[in-house]
């Protein structure tokens, strides 16, 4: 979890790094900001682990998730169809509306 979290924060500091230094200034070399977003990742996973408050919390999270009753294949594949379903009805009657709204609105402006 900690190991994930960090790759995470790594890759989006990565990017950060590389789009804000890029927009005020030509950005330094790619391994510079991978050395920063590294170094930076690596100590704020560290406070992270060693802080008794988040190991407490990340521990507690994951022994709750372990007791969660997850859904089969054939409860996935029939909630999939109804969301599939009542999308497609959804967009018939949003593009019934659309199709009366745009010929009452060509009606009036002409």
């Amino acid at each position: 979890m900690y190991l994930s979290g960090g790759l995470l924060s790594f890759y989006l500091l990565k990017w950060t790094i590389d789009w804000i230094w890029g927009y005020f200034t030509k950005a330094p070399s790619e391994f510079i900001i991978t050395v920063v977003s590294a170094v930076v990742s690596l100590g704020v996973g560290g406070y992270l682990y060693r802080h008794e408050r988040v190991y407490t919390l990340a521990n507690e999270v994951a022994a709750e998730l372990k007791k969660v009753a997850w859904p089969g294949a054939k409860e996935v594949r029939q909630a999939t169809i109804v969301v599939i379903v009542m999308t497609l009805i959804s967009a018939g009657i949003l593009g019934f509306f659309d199709f009366v709204w745009a010929n009452i609105t060509d009606r009036i402006y002409g």
